[in-house]
């Protein structure tokens, strides 16, 4: 399931490997890719700062390393639920569903996404764009222009446009349950109770979506 990058690292037991990656992904997620030490993550990982860099060329290395292992958690996510055939609003609420599991569950991976957002260096922010949103954005678009061959889907808005909207809408969903100013925005907005009420938030994202994509009656 890991990406693995080197001879070395592949060499490594199972749990030494897992023990190196989680420890950056928290480094990462609390101090982002600019103040993020490499040095404190060996220590963490009980492991020589020589050791690290014979298993990773660089600290950006190391860093899109654990941008594949959120992609691939994504991949798998969406892939099951793809694999159901459901429709456009069946499916879109499964991803909802799994939005709400998955980020409590990875709670560092999600915060390490939330501070790629803030990352400057534009090469670098490319590559992390073409990993993370490369799996959903041409997969929502699909989704939405099958609904509006199958189903009664509105045929006057653009599916890349949706696409966009709809991932926005899912990306500020999963900050929500894990990043703190965040949280503090929903229960601002909804009430202190909204975190302990996901059926009510499913509930009424799924009728703000249908609302946009389907013609009312």
């Amino acid at each position: 399931m890991l990406l693995l990058n080197t001879d070395s690292f592949r060499k490594l037991p199972a749990d030494k490997q897992e023990k190196i990656l989680h420890t950056a992904i928290i480094e990462f997620a609390e101090h982002g890719f600019e103040g993020a030490n490499i040095n404190v993550i060996a220590e963490k990982a009980g492991i020589s700062v020589g050791s690290m860099y014979k298993y990773f060329k660089n600290k950006q290395d190391l860093y899109m390393m654990t941008v594949s292992i959120s992609v691939d958690k994504l991949s798998t996510a969406l892939n099951e639920i793809i694999s159901l055939k459901m429709d456009f609003l069946s499916t879109v609420e499964k991803i909802i569903r799994a939005i709400q599991f998955y980020s409590r569950e990875n709670i560092y991976l999600t915060k390490l996404y939330n501070q790629m957002t803030t990352e400057n260096n534009t090469a670098f922010v490319q590559k992390i764009v073409a990993q993370m949103e490369g799996v959903t954005a041409q997969l929502y678009a699909a989704f939405i222009e099958e609904a509006q061959k199958n189903e009664a889907a509105r045929k006057d808005i653009d599916p890349r446009y949706f696409a966009f909207f709809l991932d926005n809408l899912f990306i500020l969903l999963q900050f929500s349950y894990t990043c703190e100013y965040y949280k503090e925005r929903l229960k601002m907005f909804v009430g202190e109770e909204v975190l302990a009420a996901d059926e009510l938030l499913v509930e009424q994202l799924m009728k703000f979506i249908k609302g946009a994509l389907y013609l009312q009656d």
